[in-house]
This record gives C-alpha cells, structure tokens and sequence, in this order.
C-alpha cells in the first residue's frame, strides 16, 4: 500500500481485525474491521496512489484481481469504461484452523457435500480447512481447483493452509468446468474441491466428477435448499426438479393432483450444508429425501449444529419449516434470487402492473404454484375489497353465493374455471396477463438474464460485439435493460421469431 495509508493502519490498535482496505480515486481511504469501518484520516486518493499500487503488484488476471505470492490476501480492482483502475480493494486473507469441526464427521464421511451461506459468512475459509483435514489427517488424494487463488493462495507454491493437497490453478473463468475434469482424467483424486460452481457448465462436470466414485465437496450461489431448487442453472445439483402427470391411479394414492412437481434425477451432492454462521449450521444429511418430501409437501427435517464455547458440537433436530424461519430470522437474511417478474424496470408494458386476484372456491396451492411457474406478478388476496378480479370455479358459481353477488355488485370481473385444474388455472392466469399460449418460464428468464450478463462480462473484457439468441420481446427488454446497467450499448435485429439483442461497447 502507499506510505500514506500503510504507517496509518500500522498505528491502530485492532490491526489484527483488519478485513479490507479500500481505495477508490477522489476519496479517502476506508479501512473495514470485523465491527467498525473507518475513514482513515489523510489526503484523497489520487492517480499516482493507485499506479504505486499497479506498479507493487503486477498484472491483474481477467477477473480483476491479484495476490501475493504465497499468502491468501486478495488485491481487486475496480475500472472505468476505459479500463483505467479506478479503485482497489485490498482483502486480508487468513488460514483459520479449526473452522470444520462442527461439520467434520460429514467430510469424513466419503459423501459429496455442498456448503452454502452469504457472502463473508466463511465459506472458502472452511473449504481451504477441508482440502488440509483430508490431506493431512485423512491422507487422501485431494485436488483443489482454485479459480482466483482464493483457495491457496497468490503464486505457483500452495499456501500452507491446505497441507498436502494439491492445488490446480484456473486460467480463466470460463476454463474451470474444463479443470475440474482434468483434475480426474489426468491425477486420479480421491477428493477434488471446488470453490463456487456458478454455471451449468460446471454444474454438469460436478455430476460427470460425482458419477466416476470420486468425493466432491464444493461451494455454491445460494443460501439454502430452497433457493438452489429455484435456481434453474444450478437445481441439477440437488436433482433438479420437473413437471410431471401422474396416471389416475398414482394420483389418487397420492392423493394430489394429477400434475406434480418430482425430482429429475439423483442429486451430485449426497449433504448439503447451509452456514448461517461461524458457529451455527443447518444440515440436510440426505438431499434426495429431503427435496422428494419438499415437493410432496410432507414434512421433513433437517439438523440444525451449533458450536459452543467449549468446543461441543449441539445438534438439534428441526422440521424444514423452522430451518426456513431460523434463516429468516438471523441477522441477514438470505437473499432471494432476483425475480425480474416484479422489476418494473425490467418489464414491458402487459407485465407493468401487478393483478391482485381473490381465489373463491380455486385450489390456493395450485394458483400460487402457476403464478410461480409463468412468473406471473400476480398477488393473492383475501380481501374482496383489496382483489381487482375474482376466479372461482363452475361449480360455486352455479350456487349464486352471497360473496359472488357482492362481487359483482362492486363491479369486480369474476372469471369462471371449469375444473379446478392447473391446466384451466394457467390457461386464467395467460388470459388476465394477455402473454402467448405458451407463457414465458421462470427458467427461460434466467438464462436469458445469465446469457445476458455473461455477454456484459465479454465486453468488459475486450470482445466488441456479441449476438444473443432469439428471444420474445419481453426477454428482449430485460437484455437490453442488462445491458444498459453495465453502461453498454445494445439493439434488436432481424424478424420474428428470430429477432435478437445485440450487444457492444460504446463508441
């Protein structure tokens, strides 16, 4: 760091609970402790502040971040439009031993395991603790695909904190499905550990891993079961989930409807860990049973683990509702995944408004589970007062009730179903939205979003121009709303049904 800023922060007291240090140009620097962030009290950054930095620390990779060699502090840049630096944070990596043994007994196991949790709650902490514990003390072959040298650390020597696995380096984002399964054609692991699978690329290699015997154990985006479930790039970890018919029979026995939701496949990871914090973890010891009795709405549990003071391991069996509240109820809540449905910004004119829609006599489930599944902005009330359309079904119009009559008495449009069907319900639910038959799905919004911003990040890193696949307008709008965010510029060419978003660079 400059001078400046470095004899400062040598000076204070709490040095030692330094998190970062942030330089952006024009403004003084701030340093981040684990309970307080400061402003440190000198001059404003200026150009030659951040060049003595470039200077001290090298090449940024494609990601915009560098290290030092052979520690696990992480230096990232921020740049402009121009791709001059304009800002740098610095991240005080640290080895902390001892940070598994809530979840040991799992990693022993020999079963694949997810880790997920927020941002900062420990994650790569505890995975570069893993890759050590199975090496070391459970002398294993361990492989570690270390995308941003997070794991191990800056430099072609391994940081310490990993023992004696081995650490595979990843040239580039877009490379790390292509190591990971090099990392079992060429080395023969008996565990590879992988830090944030966030594609579907990546998502296939983790099954293709799983599938050849070998122990994966891995970090992922998400905070809990439910959101990797919602999650349509990333579901196929857990089994992914689709839409099914059962036959007359079977749905009786169930006693549901005929069309249900059920598990595509047998999950890549065996456990799923969900940190909330340091001390605290919600584990799901058996993934397929639990996403089967998710969506069976049967009631399932799942054991929540707390670390004590004196080093005890408390374990505490919860059904999967209190696990959701329990999350709900920390300090920071999980952040759900975006639903671009309800953003009007990112919306045409038919999805601008949102329907309040009074269900009398319609399934509840049913109706909220289409609303889900076209990602409709459709809200459920109550309150006749508060509905801006009633549906019910044949049968309780037939009857005349008294709640109907004032319906249509307030002058509220009532929409009649014939059965109480999810096929009658989604054809209600395209009908108030004026949407095509076919509606648009949750899961092709997001990878028209992920398409999206990847193509964003392209540019970013010198590509000049990128096509995107034909999409409806509504899809359309959202690219180039993405586009627009990442301060690019974007247009729609060629006819229906093949019109697409082209992105580039501003001229």
């Amino acid at each position: 760091m400059p001078p400046k800023i470095s004899n400062i922060l040598i000076q204070k007291q709490n040095i030692n609970e330094l998190l970062e240090v942030v330089l952006d140009l024009g403004r003084q620097p701030e340093a981040r402790f684990i309970d307080s962030n400061i402003l440190l009290e000198c001059d404003e950054i200026t150009p030659k502040d951040l060049d003595f930095v470039v200077n001290k620390v090298g090449n940024f990779g494609s990601d915009n971040r560098a290290g030092i060699e052979r520690t696990l502090h992480r230096i990232s840049a921020i740049r402009n439009k121009d791709q001059r630096i304009v800002g740098i944070t610095f991240r005080v990596g640290r080895a902390v031993y001892g940070t598994i043994k809530i979840i040991e007994d799992l990693i022993l196991s020999g079963k694949s395991v997810l880790l997920l949790g927020k941002p900062g709650v420990g994650k790569t902490t505890m995975l570069r603790e893993v890759a050590r514990v199975l090496a070391d003390e459970a002398n294993k072959r361990v492989i570690v695909v270390d995308t941003s040298n997070e794991i191990a650390g800056d430099g072609d020597i391994p940081h310490k904190a990993i023992g004696r696995a081995r650490r595979m380096q990843v040239h580039s984002l877009e490379d790390q499905h292509s190591i990971m399964i090099e990392a079992v054609q060429n080395h023969m692991p008996e565990v590879i550990v992988i830090d944030e699978i966030g594609t579907a690329l990546e998502a296939n290699a983790a099954r293709t891993i799983a599938e050849r015997g070998v122990q994966l154990v891995a970090t992922a985006h998400g905070n809990t079961l439910e959101n990797l479930v919602m999650n349509p790039v990333l579901s196929d970890l857990v089994g992914g989930i689709e839409s099914v018919t059962l036959g007359d029979i079977e749905a009786k026995r169930r006693k549901s409807q005929k069309t249900v939701l059920e598990r595509k496949s047998s999950p890549t990871f065996d456990i799923l860990i969900e940190i909330q914090n340091w001390n605290t973890v919600n584990v799901h010891l058996d993934v397929a049973t639990t996403l089967d009795k998710i969506l069976r709405d049967k009631n399932c549990n799942s054991e929540l683990r707390k670390l004590t003071i004196d080093g005890i391991v408390e374990t505490t069996n919860i059904s999967f509702s209190q696990s959701k509240q329990n999350n709900s109820g920390t300090e920071n809540p999980p952040t759900p995944i975006r639903d671009f449905s309800n953003d009007v910004s990112y919306t045409d004119e038919s999805h601008l408004e949102k329907k309040y829609v009074l269900p009398y006599g319609v399934n509840r489930g049913r109706i909220d589970q289409v609303i889900k599944n076209l990602g409709a902005p459709i809200v459920l009330v109550s309150d006749m007062k508060q509905a801006e359309i009633v549906v019910t079904t044949k049968n309780y119009h037939r009857r005349g009730t008294q709640a109907l009559k004032d319906a249509e008495k307030l002058g509220k449009p009532v929409f009649v179903l014939r059965k109480n069907t999810i096929l009658q319900i989604e054809h209600f639910v395209k009908a108030v939205l004026k949407t095509s038959n076919t509606g648009i799905s949750h899961a092709d919004r997001s990878l028209a979003i992920l398409e999206a911003e990847q193509a964003a990040k392209r540019i970013d890193s010198g590509e000049t121009e990128i096509a995107l696949r034909p999409q409806n307008s509504y899809l359309r709008r959202i690219q180039h709303q993405i586009a627009d965010d990442h301060g690019l510029d974007s247009s729609s060419q060629g006819q229906e049904p093949s019109r697409r978003v082209i992105i580039s660079g501003n001229n």
